[in-house]
């Protein structure tokens, strides 16, 4: 891996800090290979240092979570995630009902920065394509339907074209980007 050494350390320390690793230190090495396995994009991209070690900690949670559902230690229920050894959060005790709301994930740092290169990636794929063949306005249709939400019906009037070869250009369209992808 082409993590410096200060940052293996800090994500060496953000792993045994993380309320989750006690009880589950036989599993540090799966937990750590994880986390620098899904660092690799971040690291490079954050410059400050306290934002780095806000995006580890998430990323070392994160990952911390999959390892121990891999291992069966970790179990999803409606709630959220449980240890197997534990009672799930919404128990009924001494006929008082304890229950916790639902809260929505953020995504994660290095889904952030998947993100971003692959629209960096599709942007430049969809100005290449129109290059290719201007006649065909791949991006200026493209435009009109992702970025201004027009109906194709809309778009066909726009451009002067049928609405069913509005529908092909943008079938085509897709085609092209996803045997990029292939």
């Amino acid at each position: 891996m082409d993590l410096a050494q200060d940052k293996l350390d800090l994500i060496e320390k953000i792993i045994k800090n993380d309320r989750k690793y006690s009880n589950n230190e036989d599993l540090f090495e799966d937990f750590f290979n994880e986390t620098c396995k899904r660092s690799l994009n971040i690291v490079n991209i954050v410059s400050s240092d306290a934002a780095l070690e806000a995006y580890l900690k998430k990323i070392a949670t994160t990952s911390i979570i999959n390892v121990l559902k891999d291992s069966g230690r970790l179990k999803r229920t409606k709630e959220g995630y449980t240890p197997v050894k534990e009672v799930s959060a919404d128990a009924d005790y001494a006929g008082c009902e304890i229950s916790y709301g639902s809260f929505a994930v953020n995504i994660t740092p290095e889904e952030l920065a998947v993100e971003k290169d692959t629209l960096k990636y599709i942007a430049g794929l969809l100005a290449k394509i129109d290059d290719e063949e201007p006649e065909k306005q791949y991006l200026q249709i493209y435009k009109l339907r992702y970025d201004s939400g027009m109906t194709q019906k809309e778009i066909s009037d726009e451009l002067g074209l049928s609405q069913s070869e509005v529908s092909k250009r943008l079938f085509k369209l897709m085609k092209k980007v996803k045997e990029s992808f292939s």
